[in-house]
């Protein structure tokens, strides 16, 4: 029993429209101005993904390929786009850091490069 989405021609809303079979097509209206006249939309799609692809897709070279490490505010954009992505929450001191580096302000070390060595973390 599938949902179909419409874009109303009138009033240019979006309309969900419930079909109680796949195999004929309902008189669908929209629900906001009454009018017939929609034209249907393509709907998202959600892909599962076990974890391994997952952090494998977060570690490409894609996802930092628009990274400028000299810039904070960039980085910052990038640890909350790794943050979201993890689905989990990283605690106040995350959102401390990442506030104040989107606020143009270089975590203490990272601007002379002297960062805890990453590779500590096997």
């Amino acid at each position: 029993m599938p949902i179909y989405e419409y874009r109303c021609d009138r009033c240019q809303r979006r309309v969900s429209v419930f079909q109680r079979s796949i195999q004929g097509a309902a008189a669908a209206a929209c629900s906001h101005c009454g009018s017939s006249e929609l034209t249907r939309l393509m709907s998202r799609v959600a892909v599962l993904r076990s974890e391994e692809d997952h952090l494998e897709g977060l570690a490409s070279d894609a996802s930092l390929a628009d990274v400028d490490e000299s810039d904070p505010r960039s980085l910052a954009r990038w640890a909350r786009r790794m943050g979201r992505e993890m689905g989990e929450d990283l605690g106040p001191e995350f959102d401390e850091v990442v506030d104040r580096m989107e606020a143009g302000e270089m975590p203490e070390g990272l601007d002379e490069g002297e960062g805890e060595p990453l590779d500590d973390f096997d």
